[in-house]
């Protein structure tokens, strides 16, 4: 087995309106595929970054919280590079969005910030740039 690159993260949201404006109209993922699954009462949406690599965002009635903010056993954060991550930062803080100050990597002199979904999970945008 060797595996070759992620496909998919996915995400299950609280309130699935909310979800879809964020990842969709202030990070401009492009959707792929939408459906309502009656059986589970929820939804379903498919999103794409440029790379082709995807992110599901589901919706269920009362999901539990997240343990905590980052450090509960599991998923961390999702981060998403930019080439320019102050730019980023200042175009999400244009949106309303919170944005933590800029960093810099002690190992790879890259910055790097982060913010929350609506759900509270942490994104972070790293400088490839």
């Amino acid at each position: 087995m060797q595996l070759r690159r992620v496909h998919h993260v996915a995400i299950i949201c609280s309130d699935y309106a909310r979800s879809k404006h964020f990842y969709t109209q202030v990070l401009g993922l492009r959707v792929l595929a939408e459906a309502y699954r009656e059986a589970r009462d929820s939804y379903k949406l498919d999103l794409a970054l440029p790379d082709g690599t995807q992110l599901e965002l589901f919706s269920f009635p009362s999901p539990p919280p997240r343990p905590s903010y980052p450090e509960a056993c599991g998923l961390r954060h999702l981060a998403f590079e930019v080439d320019d991550v102050a730019a980023a930062a200042e175009r999400l803080k244009g949106q309303g969005i919170e944005v933590e100050p800029l960093r810099v990597d002690e190992f790879t002199e890259r910055r790097f910030t982060f913010f929350a979904d609506p759900d509270g999970l942490p994104i972070e945008l790293y400088e490839v740039g």
